[in-house]
């Protein structure tokens, strides 16, 4: 019988399908977001460089477990005549097996409780912002400023959300990460926030900040940010909170000290016309 053999150019037309398919998918690597960010804050830089010193010991963990079990595997199969030793147990196996994972524990848990620390120490902080939770958006009230708002998905992605709205999302900038009214404060200023909620659990939660925090009714949570860069940062409700939690997002604007200034004074002039009473919900 003749052995049958794929042609050369069947082989050559299957690789080109297969590169067509996931070429494009590969220049597109930087926005897969494999990674966590590193972020704009100090804490969010201490964050991912703990990240990154756990997965390089796991990785270094990994390789020296299952090297060491593939060794075994290949030198002592029984096919090579190998007999198994026999004994019950070890004491000096055992001492070494329980005193290196904990000194390789200590070593995470040390820079880890440091980090943790500094993330719940919210004094000194520069400006206090209360953050209350609704079914689905976010009141921001400038306990220092006398200032309130509401702040809720914006108009033109709650309409590209909706069944037969005839809007293509895709067409939609920052769709569902947009908001009507955006947090605003200064660059390097402390925010202190107070969260809570008036009727289910949320998580006020931005990435780039390495802040979440759950907004608990009845409970005031307290966490807090200083973002060292001017800019747009956005985030979302991660708790879930009901049939539109995934329309809850969170948008804060970072800006110089000047258009902070200026933008609070401009929410002065507006604070008395603009209702914000619980109707508004």
């Amino acid at each position: 019988m003749r052995k049958q053999t794929r042609s050369r150019p069947g082989i050559a037309a299957a690789l080109a399908s297969m590169a067509a398919i996931f070429m494009p998918a590969l220049a597109r690597a930087n926005d897969w977001a494999l990674n966590m960010p590193i972020g704009v804050t100090d804490i969010s830089a201490e964050v991912y460089r703990l990240h990154m010193l756990i997965l390089w010991i796991c990785v270094v963990i990994g390789i020296v477990v299952f090297g060491a079990m593939l060794y075994a595997i290949v030198n002592h199969r029984k096919s090579r005549g190998v007999v198994p030793a026999k004994f019950s147990h070890s004491t000096r196996v055992e001492i070494i097996w329980t005193v290196i994972p904990v000194l390789i524990l200590i070593g995470m848990a040390l820079p880890a409780t440091e980090t943790l620390v500094k993330m719940e120490d919210t004094s000194g902080s520069d400006m206090t912002i209360k953050v209350t939770g609704y079914q689905w958006l976010w009141e921001y009230d400038y306990l220092d400023e006398d200032i309130r708002f509401f702040s809720r998905l914006d108009a033109e992605s709650d309409r590209a959300r909706q069944l037969g709205s005839g809007i293509d999302p895709f067409t939609v900038e920052n769709y569902l990460l947009e908001v009507d009214n955006r947090m605003v404060v200064p660059v390097d200023a402390k925010v202190r926030l107070l969260l809570t909620a008036g009727d289910v659990i949320h998580a006020w939660w931005i990435p780039d900040f390495a802040v979440k925090k759950d907004a608990i009714p009845g409970f005031i949570n307290e966490v807090w940010f200083q973002a060292n860069e001017i800019g747009v940062y956005r985030g979302q409700c991660a708790e879930l909170c009901g049939r539109d939690h995934a329309f809850m997002p969170i948008v804060v604007d970072v800006r110089s000290q000047e258009d902070y200034q200026a933008w609070l004074a401009e929410q002065r002039g507006d604070v008395a016309d603009r209702p914000v009473a619980a109707a508004e919900l």
